[in-house]
């Protein structure tokens, strides 16, 4: 019975309304729509969000470590202080989004569109930038601009 128990309480927490702190950690959000909702401070560890909308949602401080963003929707997302280690943002759009000190090692930005987004004190050890496109992006000193041609790296 304490199995069950146990099932029904981690199903439920993934149909948890959007809000900060939610726990979704390891569930399935793919194609959701979570435009400019507000989850600062959610539990999204190895949770996924493939060709989900999170445009404009403000996911400050989430502990996302592992998650899966794959072609989502991040596009002026606010991710400040997010523990963001290994996910996975391949083909995002993260055009605008902020990303100020947020822990980006070992992520996986597979041409990712990080156009205009801002790093700045972002940690990105290990981070595979191959083929993302960073014009605009204010680089991690907080002071240089990449070009607008930047691919894969900021020129």
């Amino acid at each position: 019975m304490a199995a069950l128990f146990a099932a029904s309480a981690a199903e439920a927490a993934c149909n948890d309304a959007a809000a900060p702190g939610v726990d979704w950690r390891r569930c399935v959000h793919d194609g959701a729509d979570y435009v400019r909702q507000e989850l600062r401070g959610a539990l999204l560890r190895d949770a996924s969000f493939a060709f989900a909308n999170l445009s404009g949602a403000g996911l400050e401080r989430v502990e996302a470590y592992h998650a899966k963003f794959i072609n989502a929707n991040l596009a002026g997302a606010k991710l400040e202080g997010a523990n963001l280690g290994e996910a996975d943002f391949t083909r995002a759009d993260l055009r605008g989004a902020s990303l100020r000190g947020a822990d980006l090692s070992r992520a996986h930005f597979f041409r990712a569109v990080l156009r205009d987004a801002d790093l700045t004190g972002a940690h990105l050890a290990g981070a595979d930038l191959a083929n993302a496109d960073l014009g605009g992006a204010l680089w991690i000193d907080g002071k240089r601009r990449c070009a607008a041609d930047s691919l894969g790296q900021c020129n």
